[in-house]
């Protein structure tokens, strides 16, 4: 079979909302470590890591070892109705790792479903059904979790169970806060939040849900405090704070092992998913437990936290502790940032080079402009697939390359996808303004 084959029957038979990446679409047929295979034989340095999701890379042996003790068993699928060792275990874990008093958590598949239990946690503890979120985020694809995502392009529908107020975003480039001296952003955040919760709402409000760096909004973030600026004003009205952890938990953001922790707060609940199942569906909420207990009947997550997913989430989560893999991040990831920033920041075309650890973001704008130029970040995003790296697009307005790789990047291959994505970004920049 050829992939020409395998695409007309995805054509055929799927839906044409899902996307595919590039002009002529891929099928990864194996891995290993940071690198991926497609079906025509070439391999893929891997920045993008299945959306941040194959947090310690392909074909791990610890991992794949604990899947296959599991498996041995004969015990894929119990429920929850009956205790599951590997589950608890986890569990205890996540809990300590949180940074949250008294925590529990609740297992769930997916980053849409933990995002929805975390609001179907907090609008029963404050019985109302008023949220707040941010503009540019992305929280899920149910309804609830579109109702909250302040990005038209997902938000495919305008039903929405909740009452929603949108809070600015503090993104340095666009929108009334970017005018602002960086010093001035959160007293004006603040002042806004003020503002929103007085006039777009009835006070009661359940909860602010934001993610400390928006990821599919481009890995844009408001200014490190900002989360605490909030909470202060949350506090006085009983208003919970959720932490979208989906993309900047585990460690990624190499300073810290949540996102949340750059702000100075603790959230009252944060959603976690992707990169702690490497692949396999884990996801889950974890808070405090006056929050947690506040479901006012029986619920729960038929698949979420299943044996074999936790095995491989315990397996996961051992292995990113034991090889300390927050300072990998750390390291590998100021290699491509400053790497970035010295060769192709001071380019016209370049907004900016942003993020914290393995989530680093490049924009494209018109030259002399900030008008986006999503035609230039899809010729630099098809450039390092031809070059054999792996990114991935998102933003706004489409026009930011995305990174993700690997917890386990080396250095050696930072430097070696620094060297395709310079090259990539060069050329294409280059045929953009020549005559």
């Amino acid at each position: 079979m050829t992939s020409d084959d395998l695409l007309a029957r995805h054509r055929a038979v799927l839906p044409s909302w899902m996307l595919l990446y590039y002009a002529d679409p891929i099928e990864v047929v194996s891995g290993e470590g940071r690198r991926v295979t497609d079906a025509q034989g070439r391999t893929y340095l891997d920045f993008f890591g299945g959306v941040l999701t194959n947090m310690i890379g392909y074909d791990i042996p610890e991992i794949r070892e604990a899947v296959q003790r599991q498996l041995a068993t004969g015990i894929v699928h119990t429920s929850t109705l009956y205790l599951i060792r590997q589950q608890v275990e986890l569990a205890e874990k996540i809990a300590r790792l949180s940074g949250i008093p008294d925590a529990r958590v609740f297992f769930t598949n997916s980053g849409t479903e933990a995002n929805e239990a975390a609001l179907l946690m907090a609008t029963n503890f404050r019985r109302s059904h008023q949220v707040l979120a941010v503009r540019n985020s992305y929280h899920g694809r149910s309804y609830a979790t579109m109702g909250i995502t302040g990005n038209r392009g997902w938000s495919a529908s305008q039903l929405n169970p909740l009452q929603v107020a949108w809070l600015h975003s503090g993104e340095r480039l666009r929108g009334l806060l970017s005018r602002l001296p960086e010093a001035d952003r959160i007293d004006a955040a603040v002042e806004d939040l003020r503002e929103v919760l007085a006039t777009q709402t009835s006070g009661d409000v359940a909860c602010l849900l934001a993610e400390p760096i928006q990821g599919v909004g481009g890995f844009v973030h408001g200014p490190d405090g900002l989360f605490a600026a909030w909470k202060k004003v949350l506090d006085e009205h009983g208003i919970l704070l959720v932490s979208d952890e989906v993309q900047t938990g585990w460690g990624r953001t190499g300073e810290h092992f949540w996102g949340y922790q750059a702000h100075g707060v603790t959230p009252d609940l944060l959603t976690f998913a992707k990169g702690i199942g490497n692949g396999f569906a884990l996801a889950g909420v974890v808070g405090r437990a006056e929050v947690m207990e506040s479901v006012p009947a029986i619920s729960f997550s038929t698949f979420g936290g299943n044996p074999v997913s936790t095995a491989a989430g315990n397996a996961v989560l051992d292995y990113l502790l034991d090889h300390d893999l927050q300072a990998n991040a750390a390291r590998t990831g100021a290699i491509l940032v400053d790497g970035l920033r010295a060769a192709v920041g001071g380019l016209d075309c370049v907004a900016e080079v942003r993020g914290k650890g393995l989530m680093l973001g490049v924009e494209f704008v018109r030259p002399g402009t900030a008008e986006p130029d999503a035609a230039l970040a899809a010729g630099v995003f098809e450039a390092c697939r031809a070059g054999g790296l792996l990114v991935g697009k998102g933003g706004l307005h489409g026009n930011v390359l995305r990174m993700g790789p690997p917890l386990t990047l080396t250095e050696d291959e930072a430097r070696e996808g620094l060297a395709i994505l310079v090259e990539a970004i060069r050329s294409c920049a280059a045929e953009a303004v020549a005559p």
